[in-house]
C-alpha cells in the first residue's frame, strides 16, 4: 500500500481468451489473401459462390481449423455452408451470412500473411 491507501502490484493476471469455433466455422480455409478477397465478391454478388469455390481450396491443401478432420469432411462441411447461404439467400440470411463468411475468408487469409513471415 502506497501513502494514498491504493494497492500497488506489480504482477499482474495474463488472461487469454480463445473463441470456440463451430464445425462450419471452423471449416473455413487460409487462403492466400487474392483467392480470400474473391471469394469475398462473389460471396458480395452472388451467395453462396465464393464459400463453394473456397471448398475446392481445402481440396488442394489450405489449411483450416480443423486438422483432426479429414479433407473430404472438411470439403462437404463447406458445400454444406455454401448450400445453405443459397437456400436462404431468399430470405436474405443466406445473403448477409454470406458475406461475412466472405469477410472471415479475408481475415483469416490476412492471419495467413501475417504469420508466415514469422514461421521463415
Amino acid at each position: 500500500m502506497n501513502e494514498k491507501g491504493v494497492s500497488s502490484s506489480t504482477s499482474g493476471v495474463v488472461v487469454q481468451v480463445r473463441e470456440k469455433k463451430g464445425a462450419l466455422r471452423a471449416a473455413i480455409p487460409y487462403m492466400p489473401f487474392p483467392v480470400a478477397v474473391i471469394c469475398l465478391f462473389l460471396n458480395t454478388f452472388v451467395p453462396g459462390l465464393g464459400t463453394f469455390i473456397s471448398a475446392f481450396t481445402v481440396l488442394c491443401g489450405a489449411r483450416t481449423d480443423l486438422p483432426d478432420r479429414h479433407m473430404c469432411c472438411v470439403f462437404w462441411l463447406n458445400i454444406a455452408a455454401a448450400f445453405i447461404q443459397i437456400v436462404t439467400a431468399i430470405v436474405m440470411v443466406g445473403w448477409i451470412m454470406s458475406i461475412f463468411w466472405g469477410m472471415d475468408m479475408v481475415i483469416l487469409a490476412s492471419y495467413r500473411e501475417q504469420a508466415a513471415p514469422q514461421q521463415l
